[in-house]
């Protein structure tokens, strides 16, 4: 049986945001300035306040959702010259502009995920056949010595 905490666990609101995939100076105030509980987080993901669908809606997104929304990574976005939170409009506008940096970004990242997706399939290969992975970086290294 688990012992039940008389505390329940709580969390920044940082970590909070990031859970949630919502860009934290774009919260109400009253969410930034206080701790939030794992229970109230988890209401919030299977029953999310109004301010909370508006931001995952219209932004500003943080980073990662930019990233995920245009199809390339979090450094890609550096690359480019993104280093802000963006607005949903403003996502759909570099989709409709398709400047030059956005399209060798997502050219770069369909390859890593290919090249992920090959070295899975290679690993399932050889866990199937019962050969053991070498090491775990840069299999077959000392082979090639």
């Amino acid at each position: 049986m688990v012992p039940v905490s008389k505390h329940p666990q709580a969390m920044k609101a940082a970590t909070a945001a990031k859970k949630l995939g919502v860009y934290l100076p774009a919260t109400p105030e009253e969410f930034q300035q206080r701790f939030i509980t794992r229970d109230e987080l988890d209401a919030w993901q299977t029953d999310p306040p109004q301010w909370l669908v508006e931001l995952r809606q219209n932004g500003p997104h943080p980073r990662p959702v930019v990233a995920a929304r245009l199809g390339v990574s979090i450094s890609g976005l550096a690359r480019g010259g993104i280093s802000d939170a963006l607005t949903t409009e403003q996502i759909t506008e570099l989709r409709e502009k398709n400047p030059e940096w956005l399209v060798r970004e997502r050219k770069i990242q369909a390859e890593v995920r290919a090249e992920e997706e090959r070295v899975r399939e290679r690993d399932a290969q050889r866990a199937a056949k019962g050969d053991p992975a070498r090491g775990a970086q840069g299999k077959g290294a000392r082979d090639a010595r």
